[in-house]
């Protein structure tokens, strides 16, 4: 089955989640997302593999975050077109197999995909 790593090489954690599958062997897909932000309908289906709200998976900390939705009433749909149009505001990684995902900030959340 596919895997996917939603990566950014600059981020750690990433790049442990990154180290681990390619430890085990795992073949897997690199998407830089930073570079190839995922579409408004991808991120639908990551937040639906993910359970989670748009605001769950955004990055809280982030000047972008703190500019463009903080302290705004908006509507999910309009955080996820946030974004997409601002993907360092994405969690990262986010490790996708067949219709599972994790954000896989920890060895236990990578072990539960593979």
């Amino acid at each position: 089955m596919d895997i996917k790593i939603y990566h950014n090489k600059r981020c750690s954690k990433s790049n442990a989640a990154m180290k681990a599958l390619e430890n085990q062997n795992i073949d897997f897909t690199i998407v830089n997302y930073l570079e190839n932000p995922p579409s408004v309908q991808e991120l639908k289906n990551i937040l639906q593999m993910l359970e989670l709200k748009p605001l769950e998976l955004m990055r809280t900390n982030e000047e972008v975050f703190k500019e463009k939705v903080k302290g705004k009433n908006l509507a999910d749909e309009e955080l996820i077109v946030a974004m997409h149009e601002n993907p360092i505001l994405i969690q990262r990684p986010i490790i996708i197999k067949g219709n599972k995902a994790v954000i896989a900030r920890s060895e236990e959340a990578i072990d539960n995909i593979i």
